[in-house]
């Protein structure tokens, strides 16, 4: 299944860190994808709660955690600014969606 919603189709992920030469474009690609395919699986599993929606979230957040040992090798790193960015985007695909979540809880299994 691919993403349907317009707002998500146009929207434009991860636009901060593209612009900061800090964090490489092809990692942010990753980044970019990993919060794609969080989408479609909304869009696939319909989450009908909160904890449902957090058990995919949590899943994307792994996967970010692993594309954090990448960013290290490139000299850089999941810091603040991308931290901020990156939970902004978990928040925006929520409310897209309809959730009124927890932007901390949704992000709970992160390390970075």
């Amino acid at each position: 299944m691919a993403v349907s919603h317009p707002a998500i189709l146009q929207h434009a992920f991860l636009d901060e860190m593209y612009r900061d030469s800090y964090f490489p474009d092809a990692l942010v690609d990753k980044g970019k994808d990993i919060l794609l395919r969080l989408c479609d699986s909304i869009e696939l599993e319909k989450p009908r709660d909160l904890e449902a929606l957090y058990a995919i979230t949590h899943a994307a957040t792994d996967e970010f955690n692993a594309l954090a040992e990448a960013f290290y090798e490139h000299d850089s790193e999941i810091e603040t600014a991308a931290r901020e960015c990156i939970a902004g985007e978990f928040a925006f695909i929520a409310s897209t969606y309809g959730f009124d979540a927890d932007i901390e809880e949704m992000i709970a299994t992160r390390d970075w």
